[in-house]
This record gives C-alpha cells, structure tokens and sequence, in this order.
C-alpha cells in the first residue's frame, strides 16, 4: 500500500464519522488530485469507503458540486488494521548512515 494511501485512509480514520470531500484532502494534505482521486476510485471500488454526491445547489454554493466519501464498516476495520501494520513495520525500522566506519 502506497504511503499515500496510507495518509487517505489516515484522515479518513481521523474525521470519523465526518465524511470528507476531495477538496479537504487537497487543502490540509496537499495533495494532487491527480494522486487523489485515484486513490479514491480505487477503495471505493472494493469497499472500503462510499461517495455521495452533495445535494445542494451548486450555483447556490457558489461552486461545484461536491462528493463526499466516508469509510465504511469494512473500509474502516480494514483502514485501522493497514496504519496498524505499516506503524508496527515501521517503529522498528532504524536508518543507517551511508557511510559506517569498518570497526576498529
């Protein structure tokens, strides 16, 4: 699972149960659309998150209809299971220098 991924489904975990629109992830995660809207065809492709499109009025709003996306039971048990793994995977990964002495 890509790191950003692993950031979506963050925020996801983070706003429950406040469902989130594309333009919350771009403004607070700075993230393209181009690598978020993928992401986000993808779990809800399989499940793990439901998009609605707002009913409001657009010209009312001043702007472009938005969709909302919100996890689901399963996107979230899998959600929290996934940053989980990658948490653990990581607290033990330690960086080495590029260069270390040869010992002495």
């Amino acid at each position: 699972m890509t790191t950003s991924t692993l950031n979506v489904l963050s925020a996801f975990v983070e706003a429950q149960p406040r469902p989130l629109a594309g333009a919350d992830f771009v403004n607070r995660m700075r993230i393209f659309s181009g690598t978020l809207y993928p992401i986000l065809y993808r779990l809800e492709k399989v499940g793990w998150i439901k998009g609605t499109w707002e009913t409001d009025d657009p010209k009312k709003l001043g702007r472009p209809r938005r969709k909302y996306y919100h996890l689901t039971a399963l996107g979230e048990r899998l959600a929290v299971s996934a940053l989980s793994e990658h948490m653990a995977a990581t607290q033990g990964v330690r960086t080495r220098p590029s260069f270390a002495p040869r010992g002495h």
